[in-house]
């Protein structure tokens, strides 16, 4: 499976329900019919998996942004791009929800994506703060 199409889609059809006010079954419907710029280009696995992140993104957006805002030091949740708040919502979502991939991972993919779509800035930003969060958790456990 290739999560990381999947990953993408996923910041898209968020990034759509955050900034347009786009419902989510919308947002994964136009995404899913317009997937990488060629109709039906993303396999029913990754549409699935896609649908999952953006579904659980929603539903536990309040959640992930109390789990946040502590480890945003000298920074406002609202003042975050909305772009690299979406990727980390996806990440934060992807730790608490989906056991089966690893944290380190799930930020290597944040990175990416964070790199892909803002700027190298904006990469380091989400490491740091992915990191801090996986290393509080780890002494947590």
């Amino acid at each position: 499976m290739k999560r990381r199409l999947a990953r993408e889609c996923a910041l898209k059809a968020l990034f759509m329900i955050d900034m347009g006010a786009n419902n989510t079954e919308e947002a994964l419907h136009y995404i899913f019919d317009n997937s990488g710029g060629e109709k039906n280009t993303l396999p029913a696995r990754e549409q699935e998996f896609c649908a999952a992140l953006v579904r659980g993104v929603v539903s536990k957006r309040d959640e992930l942004n109390s789990m946040l805002t502590p480890f945003l030091i000298n920074w406002k949740l609202e003042r975050l791009a909305p772009v690299v708040r979406v990727i980390m919502h996806i990440a934060l979502f992807e730790t608490l929800y989906m056991k089966d991939i690893p944290f380190a991972v799930t930020i290597n993919e944040a990175v990416e994506l964070s790199r892909q779509y803002q700027d190298e800035e904006s990469a380091r930003f989400v490491n740091a703060v992915l990191d801090n969060m996986r290393l509080s958790r780890e002494k947590r456990d």
